[in-house]
């Protein structure tokens, strides 16, 4: 069987969006993609230890806190269970005024997971 980084991002979107994110994430973090591999592959039997749903929420919730999950986050944040917890609303902003940019604004341009 001869492994990929197409083939790992296509079975990671069959999981979920943010799945696909943590993947696309994991191989570029490495200067040689091929490293990368045993990590994603790690990553993704994960859904067969805690279930799809979970890792699901697992990534997504790493990606909240960086834009480059590892194993070992996504592995902490299921085996403590956070995946479970519900997601904590984003504060709202105590300024009525000001010309203050989001982050949208920084992100013109860059592709979006």
């Amino acid at each position: 069987m001869q492994w990929n980084g197409e083939r790992f991002i296509r079975w990671a979107g069959k999981i979920g969006s943010s799945t696909e994110c943590a993947v696309h994430a994991i191989l570029s973090s490495y200067k040689v993609e091929q490293q990368g591999y045993k990590s994603c592959l790690g990553l993704l039997k994960l859904a067969d230890k805690y279930s799809a749903q979970r890792l699901e929420n697992a990534c997504k919730r790493a990606l909240a806190f960086t834009p480059r999950p590892s194993l070992k986050n996504i592995q902490a944040i299921l085996a403590s269970g956070q995946d479970k917890l519900p997601t904590e609303p984003e504060p709202t902003s105590s300024s009525q005024y000001g010309f203050t940019r989001g982050a949208d604004y920084y992100d013109r341009g860059k592709k979006k997971c």
